[in-house]
């Protein structure tokens, strides 16, 4: 009965973990949106084990990517893994008890670090979901730049007017470079605030092109209008990438993880079937 209790738990392990790869990872979706109270709530129990130490420099810009979800800094996340490390620990207690051999020993040995990871991966998926959503609006916000600067405004006011009128993480950045350059800032310091919030490569070469548009004295909407030409290309590009990974990428995790999930199911219901019946027939 061990064993088929063993086969059912890495049945439904690989089975979710198969249907989590071919979920879509589209920042609106529950999960995500749930997820800074779950992080919260790890920061709360592993706060005490990270009070008054360091955490890395990289995790700070990883998080700035992310958006700050929830409010967080390096010092939450940083709680958050501790407190998932000894979760999963405690929780992978039972699974590695169930497990034969030296399979026990490696799910006891790879929980915590799973757990720990964990923090992670979420701030990754969060990451990824910000930069899909300002690549896929960035082309038509560029457009409507574009527009208000030929109208006559300075292009601190067009970022605000425009960002004001949309949504989303991009919007959002504009109208902050808008309040920024209202209350003092440089106009070049808040567009490389900008950079380092969205550093993805399109948003890189517009703060780039718009600084050399301003020191060379170019044609402000003739700049626009290359950078949103040049956003779509790469937009293009990207869904066509994206569109030829997907195929191979849902052909691997069906046979991998997905038809293994349910061999092992019908191997955990002949185990057993014939556990309960004391073993093989004779012949």
């Amino acid at each position: 009965m061990v064993s088929a209790t063993v086969l059912s738990f890495a049945a439904a392990t690989l089975a979710a973990l198969g249907l989590t790869a071919l979920a879509p990872s589209d920042g609106r979706r529950r999960d995500v949106a749930e997820g800074p109270r779950a992080m919260r709530l790890l920061a709360a129990l592993g706060g005490g084990f990270v009070a008054g130490r360091g955490a890395p420099h990289e995790l700070g810009r990883r998080i700035v990517a992310a958006g700050r979800p929830g409010g967080f800094g390096t010092r939450e996340l940083m709680a958050a893994k501790v407190a998932g490390a000894a979760l999963a620990a405690i929780g992978g207690v039972p699974a590695a008890a169930l497990a034969p051999g030296r399979l026990g020993l490696a799910l006891a040995a790879a929980a915590p670090v799973a757990g720990f990871l964990a923090p992670d991966v979420w701030l990754a998926r969060r990451a990824a979901a910000r930069a899909r959503a300002v690549r896929r609006v960035l082309p038509a916000m560029l457009d409507l730049l574009r527009v208000t600067v030929d109208a006559g405004a300075s292009l601190p006011a067009a970022l605000g007017e425009v960002g004001a009128r949309a949504s989303g993480p991009l919007a959002s950045e504009w109208r902050s470079v808008a309040r920024e350059v209202a209350l003092g800032v440089p106009l070049e310091q808040a567009l490389a605030g900008m950079s380092e919030r969205l550093p993805q490569p399109e948003v890189r070469a517009l703060c780039a092109a718009l600084e050399r548009s301003r020191r060379h004295g170019a044609p402000l909407a003739r700049t626009l209008a290359g950078q949103a030409r040049d956003t779509r290309v790469a937009l293009r590009r990207h869904v066509q990438e994206e569109a030829a990974k997907a195929g191979p990428k849902i052909q691997l995790v069906v046979a991998l993880v997905l038809v293994p999930s349910v061999l092992l199911m019908v191997a955990a219901a002949i185990a057993a079937a014939l556990l309960g019946s004391g073993g093989l027939p004779e012949v």
